[in-house]
């Protein structure tokens, strides 16, 4: 039997910064599961339009930023 992912609930679009007071990025979706559940969000930094890959439990503990 196939085990079907449901892709957790992800505030797409949001921009919320690393800490308090730590560079901006914009919330893209989420890409993959980790191992210990955990899920893996693209986000894009705001001053430079890199992405990289960001764990979602540090994402739901980053403020909203200003």
């Amino acid at each position: 039997m196939l085990a079907v992912l449901t892709a957790p609930s992800v505030p797409v679009g949001k921009i919320k910064s690393f800490g308090a007071f730590g560079p901006k990025y914009e919330v893209g979706q989420p890409l993959r599961q980790l191992d210990d559940g955990d899920w893996m969000v693209e986000v894009m930094l705001v001053e430079t339009g890199e992405k990289i890959e960001y764990r979602l439990t540090h994402l739901n503990n980053d403020p909203k930023a200003a």
